[in-house]
């Protein structure tokens, strides 16, 4: 069986001493930004520290199963989009989608059951068939989020601009956009029904980005909810499909992503970053370079101690805050999906309709309910699954989780943690995998394989200090912050990815789009559109 990796081992000598660009991270962000530059001509490198590119995108291996780390699914591909178009551009047309069932999501708030249809119509339909008092308030909904949607390039017009006049540009966004643009979830949809079992299950999607309805802000909620729309999709082949399609596009123009590459720290001659130190000490020059690890990596892990100061980094953090933390079951079924029972549809399951008051009673006890159990079956959705790993199925379950209460253990090796790790992670398996049989009692017997992993994998893996997944947390003023564009203070230096739009596959891809387009100046827009109008797919990819 072929291994999931990508990229290419870095050593000392593999990468040339100069590029064009240099992005540090292959999370979709960067994959984008380095693979747009590179149709605009550019040598582009890229390092990740990880053994496999891809960042949230990679998918691995183990004990005869695979599983993806963030891919869950992904909507608007598989339909005529922009998105899917991006998409098509950077893998040359190599990157395929599977469409999931019509019912793509079921939000589950105690014992009541609500399905989430593809299709605008047949989305208002259901959602009315279960509140048909409402049936007007879901019509407005729809309506609401397909113009937030409509009108999100202008919201995010700035960060494709050079820095000042971008910074400039969105301190005036209030004179151009509805004011829902900058209200909460709960502000926004309070305003349309009072019936709060409604708004549980319009914001039943949350654990997309991680902050429930009271603090995350509805232009975040709006674009997540009309993203999946029309459905969700996957990736042919698995979630690692994606770096590998794109990264043939990268090295086209002499470019290489490289593996075990982690970058100590920026070069920085006469206030210009002009290059990387990696962390065996090599020096890799470029005219420019990207970070593609988030905002708080960024600035406390990439640039020298001195340009911390300089910029101010302490005090511009205290205006941000990291998303959540989470643990996440990886579970392996003797069985088929027809064997089994199962269907690409993911659960959603809730204790009852109090998001916020739920979450804040977990993360005060952690003997708690879990305020939210994600599952998702990705063997349903590859239709190569069969044919690549025959007679098994996996199943994946997410939840959100507190790093205080992994404390203790921070600092320690990977696999050398402890009995005491050990015996909490078996314990907190047992508790979600019980919320798994309690729906799906069939899977009890046929569980073969089963893996926790708790924010210090994410810590070690992605280096994310306190374990988050989605980088910054999407609160209303995020979006007003200049620390979060593109183009950094330092010349030559710029950022991409999630933190410099929102989170989520399309939301860093959109990051990696809006990065280009700053970099290369005021005419970068037209540019990089011109590039995406017109580039032509080639005929074997069809």
């Amino acid at each position: 069986m072929a291994s999931v990796r990508t990229g290419k081992r870095y050593r000392t000598n593999r990468a040339d001493k100069h590029y064009d660009a240099i992005v540090v991270g292959s999370g979709m962000g960067g994959l984008t930004n380095a693979a747009l530059l590179s149709l605009l001509g550019k040598k582009v490198c890229v390092l990740e520290q990880h053994y496999t590119a891809g960042g949230f995108t990679h998918a691995y291996e183990r004990n005869g199963y695979e599983w993806d780390v963030g891919v869950h699914y992904v909507g608007e591909v598989h339909k005529p989009s922009t998105l899917g178009r991006i998409f098509d551009v950077i893998s040359q047309g190599r990157l395929k989608w599977a469409e999931m069932d019509p019912t793509y999501d079921r939000i589950i708030l105690g014992e009541q059951e609500y399905d989430f249809v593809s299709g605008r119509e047949n989305f208002i339909e259901q959602l009315a068939s279960d509140f048909p008092e409402e049936r007007q308030v879901i019509e407005d909904y729809v309506e609401l989020i397909r113009k937030m949607s409509r009108l999100t390039p202008k919201f995010f017009m700035g960060q494709a601009m050079p820095r000042l006049l971008g910074n400039l540009y969105n301190k005036c966004r209030r004179l151009l956009l509805p004011k829902e643009f900058f209200q909460t979830t709960r502000e926004v949809l309070e305003q349309l029904t009072d019936n709060q079992q409604l708004i549980a299950v319009l914001t039943g999607q949350w654990g997309d980005y991680g902050q429930t309805p009271n603090d995350a802000a509805f232009v975040m909620h709006a674009l997540i909810a009309k993203h999946y729309l029309a459905g969700g999709a996957y990736p042919v082949g698995g979630a690692s499909e994606i770096a590998r399609t794109i990264i043939p596009t990268i090295q086209q123009q002499g470019g290489e992503v490289f593996t075990y590459a982690e970058v100590d720290e920026l070069v920085v001659k006469n206030n210009r970053c002009v290059g990387v130190r990696m962390a065996n000490g090599d020096e890799i020059f470029a005219d420019t370079v990207i970070s593609n690890v988030g905002y708080m990596n960024t600035v406390n892990r990439l640039l020298p101690a001195d340009k911390q100061k300089q910029y101010g980094v302490k005090e511009t953090q205290k205006k941000l805050q990291r998303s959540s933390a989470s643990l996440g079951i990886y579970a392996g079924f003797k069985g088929t999906t027809e064997e089994l029972g199962l269907n690409s549809t993911n659960l959603w399951i809730y204790p009852d309709a109090d998001h916020d008051g739920n979450i804040k009673r977990f993360l005060k006890d952690p003997e708690a309910e879990f305020p939210l159990v994600y599952v998702s079956f990705p063997s349903t959705k590859d239709p190569s699954w069969d044919e690549r790993f025959p007679g098994k199925s996996t199943v994946e379950i997410v939840t959100i989780t507190n790093m205080d209460w992994f404390e203790q253990w921070n600092g320690s090796t990977w696999q050398q943690r402890g009995e005491d790790y050990e015996a909490y992670k078996e314990q907190l398996t047992e508790k979600l995998l019980e919320v798994l049989f309690n729906r799906l009692p069939q899977l009890r017997d046929a569980l073969d394989y089963c893996e926790l992993s708790t924010p210090l994998s994410t810590q070690f893996y992605q280096l994310n200090e306190r374990g988050e997944i989605y980088g910054l947390d999407h609160f209303v003023d995020r979006f007003g912050q200049s620390c979060l564009h593109p183009q950094t203070k330092l010349k030559g230096f710029y950022m991409t990815g999630s933190d410099v739009m929102t989170a989520g596959v399309g939301g860093a891809l959109m990051g990696g789009l809006m990065t280009t387009m700053s970099m290369l100046g005021l005419g970068g827009s037209s540019k990089v559109q011109s590039l995406i109008k017109n580039y032509q797919i080639p005929a074997e990819a069809e």
